[in-house]
């Protein structure tokens, strides 16, 4: 019966992916502006330099581990309070651990206990109903606050986890406690609460909305369903679409899987195979770099777009999902490269997308910041550069005449 019924999930999720992938010149070929354009052409993106407002108070935030944003199109930025020790000789205030911004930039609120969240605090999401899930990569567990900072769940311990913390001593068995949990998407059809344990841990496990174990997949490993068995983050992200499937990055094998709620992998998207620390397919060594696959949005009409985060290669590429059944999504264009200023990108972690298109970026580590990118019409990739062998542009303004 179990094996039927994988079997059906398994044949509707491709069915139905299948139809929204499907090729063809339809209304799915507009910018998520009304705006129609050619095949070949790639949606543009343009910082805002002024996004977001000066902190009050002399805060400083540590390392962003995650964005997300809400029903209003507000970005909630958490981050670690890891301010560094001149930071503070100087007067400068570790910036609470969740910070809320509105359109403008402005802060709406800011609220938080760093001896209370979860420790290294990762990725985070608001819910149907408007909470905020936060997880951290630093101990065992996640949890659920309401907006303006009530706690109303807690799945797994602070600081212990399933076995020792830590990927070396991963058991992945547990059906109460974590291990280094990276981040959480939440169903809206029936609550059920997807956790990628992937710091410690190597899997997708499932909770019902009263943090009630239901199932689990993935294993250590380079084969179908599984996730890499080096560096970090596997899986570091977990993404529903609107399809109700889950895009899980598997951040050290370089690409993407998608899985249906129970499980049944239906589609591997690869993204730059070389980057990260697992070999390329070929056999031939990773960069050792941090992986090609850390976190995605979904962007423009019938979530045509899949925006990727390269952190590795400090890019976020631009996949096409309008393609036949069984094509796989191709990169026709990136932007962003290594840098501090305004459009580039340190250790670019963490994204988000709101109703307007606007693209939200949380850096970590080093960077330590937000920024904000305006959807800007389309480029062909004829005119602009080439960056590990796909198109690609820096997301700047238009020169001033």
């Amino acid at each position: 019966m179990k094996r039927a019924l994988a079997l059906i999930a398994f044949l509707a999720a491709a069915s139905f992916s299948g139809a929204a992938y499907s090729g063809g010149r339809d209304d799915d070929d507009d910018d998520g502006g009304g705006r129609h354009h050619d095949r070949d052409e790639i949606p543009r993106y343009v910082v805002d330099p002024w996004w977001p407002k000066p902190l009050p108070n002399r805060w400083v935030t540590g390392a962003v581990g995650g964005i997300c944003l809400d029903h209003n199109d507000h970005v909630f930025g958490i981050n670690r309070s890891d301010i560094t020790a001149l930071e503070l000789r100087v007067g400068k205030v570790a910036a609470p651990p969740v910070i809320e911004y509105n359109q403008e930039g402005d802060v709406v609120q800011a609220w938080g206990d760093p001896n209370v969240l979860p420790l290294a605090i990762h990725g985070c999401f608001i819910d149907h109903e408007r909470n905020l899930w936060i997880a951290g990569s630093g101990g065992g567990m996640i949890q659920k606050w309401t907006r303006d900072g009530k706690l109303l769940l807690q799945i797994g311990h602070r600081t212990q986890c399933d076995g020792p913390c830590g990927e070396s001593a991963s058991l992945n068995s547990s059906t109460t406690v974590l291990n280094q949990p990276a981040d959480i998407a939440v169903d809206p059809v029936n609550g059920d609460v997807y956790i990628a344990d992937g710091y410690g841990n190597h899997r997708v496990v499932v909770f019902n909305r009263n943090g009630q174990y239901l199932r689990q997949w993935g294993s250590k490993g380079t084969g179908p369903g599984q996730f890499a068995f080096v560096g970090g983050g596997h899986p570091h992200c977990v993404v529903m679409s609107r399809e109700g499937l889950l895009y899980v990055c598997d951040r050290g094998n370089d690409r993407v899987q998608v899985f249906t709620k129970q499980g049944v992998l239906v589609e591997t998207i690869p993204v730059k195979p070389g980057t990260g620390n697992v070999p390329h397919p070929d056999g031939t060594p990773g960069r050792m770099a941090v992986g090609s696959a850390l976190d995605l949005a979904f962007y423009g009409r019938l979530q045509r777009y899949l925006l990727n985060v390269d952190t590795g290669n400090e890019v976020l590429w631009i996949l096409d999902r309008h393609v036949r059944r069984g094509e796989i999504p191709p990169i026709i264009g990136g932007f962003g490269s290594h840098g501090h200023n305004a459009g580039n990108f340190t250790l670019l972690h963490m994204i988000d997308v709101d109703s307007k298109g606007n693209l939200y970026t949380s850096e970590t580590v080093d960077g330590r910041r937000l920024q904000k990118f305006v959807p800007k019409g389309t480029l062909s990739p004829r005119k602009i550069d080439t960056y590990m062998g796909s198109p690609h542009y820096e997301p700047f303004p238009d020169p001033t005449p």
